[in-house]
């Protein structure tokens, strides 16, 4: 039997522990080796953290045996924030760390859905997550409903997620997310021509998936 519910502070250790096994697997990280299987990623880890200490958080919890099956990690994105976080990304000298954010911030730079649909905040979905034994079972599709539940409570007109697996993408369109952006990721080139971001099918495209809540 599963539970969603917020994380509560007591089990952010427990969430990162899920991540260090089950994010690695999400196809750009695979493709730059951020963060590898079961060992910490601190620069991760604090991104992550900072994500739960907004307390909208969802994880699936398997009351059976009292595992995470699951997590979305979902934050408060605030008008500036990505500017911040470029300046913070710029600063930071992990090159594989700069390869992720800095093409997430890119793109969301460029959107600047805060004008677009002329909100202070949106609810976003930053890392979505399911434990490899209990993929296939529609957690991820749960995960999306009951955030959505959450960001509606709290008054958000706008949610999004940066998309970087199909799986993802499957997922966010079934519970109405259309695409504002979608980059190839083989089109980008390091100095010498090798691509920079060697993800594998299925996982062609990222893409930056938007939802208005009425």
């Amino acid at each position: 039997m599963l539970e969603y519910v917020i994380v509560p502070k007591s089990r952010f250790s427990d969430v990162i522990d899920h991540l260090r096994v089950s994010f690695p697997d999400e196809p750009l990280n695979a493709a730059v080796g951020l963060a590898l299987h079961g060992i910490p990623c601190p620069l991760l880890e604090h991104h992550e953290l900072k994500t739960l200490e907004d307390g909208m958080s969802l994880m699936a919890v398997d009351r059976n045996m009292e595992k995470i099956a699951g997590v979305a990690l979902n934050g408060v994105s605030n008008k500036g924030d990505t500017e911040k976080s470029i300046e913070e990304t710029n600063a930071i000298e992990n090159l594989q760390y700069r390869r992720i954010f800095g093409l997430l911030n890119d793109v969301n730079m460029e959107l600047d859905l805060f004008s677009k649909y002329n909100v202070d905040k949106i609810f976003d979905i930053r890392i979505l997550s399911v434990d490899s034994n209990y993929r296939g079972k529609g957690i991820a599709k749960d995960l999306f409903m009951h955030s959505e539940a959450i960001a509606r409570k709290n008054g958000f007109k706008l949610m999004k997620t940066d998309a970087t697996s199909l799986f993802t993408q499957r997922v966010a369109e079934s519970q109405g997310f259309w695409v504002e952006k979608s980059v190839n990721y083989h089109d980008y080139m390091d100095e010498n021509g090798k691509k920079i971001y060697d993800t594998q099918p299925p996982h062609l495209d990222y893409k930056v998936m938007a939802k208005l809540l009425d």
